[in-house]
């Protein structure tokens, strides 16, 4: 009876560690796939790259800088050459981010 116990035994964790192999196979194929982006098929750049969709990006009231800008290209599009008087957490106007978020008030957006 203990003979057929250990082989059962063996037998349970033998499944239980083929089986968590096989889920960190498929874990691991998850991520690598989720990684992995569709990049543009016509040859334009992709949304949010400098260059390409950041000219159509709208001046509204609160503005995330956007990769490749400037508080002066942001001034010129949206508008506003007082950008940096009305955002005092901005202490040096070269030091400007993607993803930095600002006020400005468009006056004439282009």
């Amino acid at each position: 009876m203990a003979i057929a116990r250990r082989s059962t035994l063996a037998a349970v964790i033998s499944v239980a560690d083929a089986t968590s192999w096989y889920v960190a196979l498929a874990l691991v194929a998850v991520v690598l796939l989720s990684s992995l982006r569709e990049g543009p098929t016509s040859g334009e750049p992709a949304a949010g790259a400098s260059g390409g969709s950041l000219v159509a990006r709208p001046c509204d009231e609160i503005y995330v800088v956007g990769e490749g800008e400037t508080l002066h290209t942001i001034s010129d599009k949206c508008g506003d050459p007082f950008i940096v008087e009305r955002n005092p957490h901005i202490h040096d106007p070269d030091d400007v981010f993607p993803g930095l978020v600002i006020k400005i008030t468009p006056s004439n957006p282009k």
